[in-house]
Formats: structure tokens, C-alpha cells, sequence
């Protein structure tokens, strides 16, 4: 009689193994289906409050559309201040429309025997284009460390704002580098 007992609490427990078994089976699968289902939603959320985009750039300018109607010369001007560095751009002159997104290279070479921290500062001729000049990218955000002998290409683009004065149908864009004291090549 003991011995049919233990068994049937034996059997007993086996199936409230099984029963436990599959009850957490079916909640790993619903979290498994769960994990994969917050994805989607969780990119639609953030589309539509505006956060967490990965895409979307706040320096972008506003008005995106392009002023086929007129085109502005752009004249770029490269120079290094008391500096051991070849600047140039690859582009001296180009045509735009304002708004229209440019992509343009400067090309930059070390000819000292050692390396050399610089930093670009642009300027604008006339003056009032700066305020009309919006870059996404440009290598004057940072300092560039050449080593000896080094030339590398640096980007830079850019959009001529639509409301760019009408009258303003020429923009020197000027970049000069100076020597960043005291780091000696280092950044």
C-alpha cells in the first residue's frame, strides 16, 4: 500500500512537472514573440514624438527646396597661415542653386619632416553670405593632425540658403588654417 501511494505522488508530481513545464514554455514563447513584436512599435513611437532619430540631422536647414530659377558662384579659397602645409581645393569655382546640397574637397599636404596640429576658420566674402552658409559637414569643426609627409582630403558640405539676398550673386568661401600652439602634432 506504501509503495502504491509513493507511486501515484510520483506520477503525481510528474505531472505537475509537465503542467509547470509547459506553462513556462508558452511564457518564454510569448516573451520571445513579444521582444519582437516591441520593434516596430517601438520605431513608430519614436516617429511620431520626434525622438531617438537616427536619420534626421537638427543642423539641416528648414527650407529643402531648390532655387532653379538662379544660381550663385561659389569661390573657394584656401590658405595656411605661417603654417608647413600645402592647402588647396579640388574645386576653385562652382555653380549652385541656393539650396541645392554641395559636396565639395580640399586637399591638404604636410611638408615638414614632423607632424603638425592645425585649425581651419572660414570666412565669407561678402560678409553677409555666412549667415546664409549652412554646413552639415566641414573638417573646420575639428582640429587635424597631419603626420610628416601626409596629405589627406577634407569634405565639406554645405547649403546656400534660398533666402540669400538677390543681389548677392557671387560668395568667396575662405578657409585658413593656423597652427594650433603648444600641441606639436599632437590632438
Amino acid at each position: 500500500m506504501a509503495e502504491a501511494t509513493a507511486r501515484a505522488a510520483g506520477a503525481e508530481r510528474g505531472r505537475e512537472n509537465r503542467r509547470m513545464l509547459t506553462r513556462l514554455s508558452i511564457v518564454a514563447v510569448v516573451m520571445f514573440g513579444f521582444g519582437f513584436a516591441m520593434v516596430p512599435f517601438y520605431e513608430k513611437i519614436c516617429l511620431a514624438l520626434g525622438v531617438n532619430s537616427l536619420v534626421e540631422r537638427a543642423e539641416a536647414p528648414a527650407n529643402t527646396q531648390v532655387d532653379t530659377a538662379r544660381t550663385v558662384i561659389i569661390e573657394l579659397d584656401a590658405n595656411a597661415h605661417n603654417m608647413p602645409w600645402r592647402f588647396r581645393s579640388l574645386t576653385p569655382h562652382l555653380e549652385v542653386h541656393p539650396g541645392e546640397l554641395v559636396h565639395v574637397e580640399y586637399e591638404i599636404a604636410n611638408v615638414r619632416s614632423a607632424p603638425v596640429t592645425g585649425q581651419a576658420v572660414p570666412s565669407y566674402g561678402p560678409a553677409l553670405a555666412g549667415q546664409y552658409f549652412r554646413k552639415l559637414e566641414c573638417f573646420c569643426f575639428t582640429q587635424q593632425t597631419l603626420a610628416a609627409g601626409e596629405t589627406r582630403r577634407l569634405p565639406v558640405t554645405f547649403v546656400v540658403d534660398a533666402s540669400l539676398p538677390r543681389e548677392v550673386h557671387t560668395v568667396t568661401l575662405s578657409y585658413t588654417f593656423f597652427e594650433v600652439a603648444g600641441l606639436k602634432g599632437k590632438s
